[in-house]
């Protein structure tokens, strides 16, 4: 497959809508950018593959030191360049600046006033256009797909072009079965679930389905999970294609790659709002905060709403599992991220089995799943005033869902004990104090005497205060534990031989 020559470093000087100025690294400049990429983590090493233009509001810095952490790992990854600016300080710090002279990484200053989404769409739209004008070198024919992609009409006319001119019927599908386009509806013979199945199952690509006379191709599979890439899907057996031919459908794939990329609301003020109001949910902000964000991302503040909280094991990474939520939920999710958990605000009428339509789709996409795993929580239908507390119980649900052995794994509010029910609608603040006033004394004692209470009292309870079972647990002797337990009640004043106050430190070690 032929490579799109991207755009160099340089290139963003000329653009006078991003008005950047280089701090450092301009001996660099003629560096190859080929995707832009915002982060806020300190090390975001894993979510890089190289050549990316890096933006961030350097949210990750909280001490001088953590600028060579964060720079030594875009060095690794092999980025291209980095543009930041610090809103809060109104500066570049100079610890920056000389983490990336060290590093040859090439900085540039962000003015206050240009905000990372119109870096990113300009970037992005001069990057479409350079895969474009590479098709059009290969296949001079076809300048009028090119200009489709540039004038972002979509696939439907870029398929439609390549259906036209070359006689050859494509159609472009999720791993859900969902037709994203096609240059003609698809034939009757042709199931969307079946290509679905044996894109996601058979161990080598492009395959030919001869029962349909289809050839299946991924679009990016160098870089993207097989669960979360798109096919491409021709008519007719592409072993017998002509060399042309065989160009052709991978100049489209790289084609669809930037369209997918495009249509990645991540990059878009929508799915920045998405982002905002989780993270205003999951921190316990005031419902006059919440409301008028869940309005502005297009909800209803009078409808009723489920939380979906959801993290992979293996090789799927989080901004694909968001996409993939997003792909399998009905209705308009709102999807954010926080770590590497996605979290999804999903208006449904009460009575919906949300649970068991996302247990049924991820099923089908289970096969995509070889040597990863997928652990999803869903809370029972909520108010809109009670998404914190919805948010809640769908991360324990997904922590519980976490600890069992299937691939593909969803547990519902239904599946929890009371107590979490219990807990999950307290308020945060409500939670800390309860949680401090029992437990701080038993850390603080830990830390300067590593007398390990905190775990000896966690056993204890699990064990129903069974001094001879908590001892075995631990490897101790009895008379250990119970001087320990001793130890926690003069700390804290309670006695453990009470229930209720077995109760109180079983809580606070749930909330904890």
């Amino acid at each position: 497959m032929l490579t799109s020559p991207g755009m160099r470093l340089s290139s963003l000087l000329a653009m006078p809508e991003l008005r950047l100025e280089v701090v450092t690294g301009g001996d660099d400049l003629d560096r190859v950018v080929r995707w832009v990429v915002t982060t806020d983590l300190l090390d975001p090493g894993r979510y890089l593959s190289g050549r990316e233009l890096v933006l961030t509001g350097l949210v990750w810095r909280n001490e001088p030191a953590d600028s060579e952490v964060f720079v030594r790992a875009l060095a690794k990854a092999g980025v291209s360049g980095l543009a930041a600016w610090d809103l809060r300080a109104g500066e570049i710090p100079a610890d920056l600046v000389e983490a990336c002279r060290r590093h040859r990484m090439p900085l540039f200053r962000v003015p206050e006033e240009v905000a990372f989404a119109t870096i990113t769409e300009t970037v992005v739209r001069h990057l479409s256009t350079a895969r474009a004008s590479d098709l059009t070198a290969v296949l001079d024919r076809h300048r009028q797909l090119v200009a489709g992609v540039t004038e972002g009409a979509g696939l439907g006319p870029v398929l439609e072009l390549v259906g036209g001119d070359l006689g050859m019927r494509c159609w472009v599908l999720t791993p859900a079965g969902r037709v994203v386009a096609g240059s003609h509806p698809l034939p009757a013979r042709v199931d969307p679930a079946s290509l679905a199945r044996v894109f996601l199952t058979t161990p080598r690509l492009p395959h030919r389905l001869p029962a349909a006379d289809v050839s299946i191709f991924p679009v990016a599979p160098d870089t993207t999970s097989r669960v979360a890439d798109w096919m491409i899907v021709c008519e007719g057996d592409w072993e017998e294609w002509p060399a042309e031919r065989r160009a052709l459908t991978a100049e489209l794939a790289a084609i669809v790659a930037l369209e997918r990329a495009r249509l990645d609301d991540r990059l878009s003020v929508e799915g920045r709002l998405a982002q905002e109001l989780i993270r205003l949910v999951v921190s316990a902000a005031a419902a006059d905060e919440i409301l008028p964000r869940l309005e502005l991302t297009g909800l209803d503040v009078r409808a009723t709403f489920v939380t979906v909280a959801a993290a992979a094991r293996g090789t799927l990474r989080p901004g694909e599992l968001r996409g993939l939520l997003r792909e399998i939920l009905p209705e308009r999710p709102v999807v954010g991220l926080l770590d590497e958990e996605a979290i999804a605000l999903i208006p449904v009428e009460r009575g919906h089995d949300i649970a068991g339509e996302i247990h049924e789709a991820l099923l089908a996409l289970a096969p995509g799943l070889a040597g990863s795993g997928l652990a999803v929580g869903v809370s029972d239908i909520v108010e809109a005033g009670e998404l914190r507390g919805a948010v809640e119980e769908a991360r324990y649900a997904r922590r519980l869902a976490a600890g069992r052995t299937d691939p593909v794994c969803v547990v519902g509010h239904d599946e929890l004990a009371t107590h979490v029910l219990l807990l999950a609608s307290v308020p945060d603040d409500v939670r800390h104090m309860f949680r401090v006033r029992l437990l701080d004394p038993l850390r603080t004692y830990d830390e300067v005497h590593k007398a390990d209470l905190i775990r000896t009292l966690e056993t204890f309870l699990q064990n129903s205060g069974s001094w001879t079972r908590c001892a075995e647990q631990l490897h101790l002797h009895v008379n250990s534990v119970r001087y320990r337990i001793q130890r926690i009640e003069e700390l804290t004043g309670r006695n453990l031989s009470r229930l209720e106050d077995r109760v109180d430190f079983f809580l606070a070690l749930r909330l904890g």
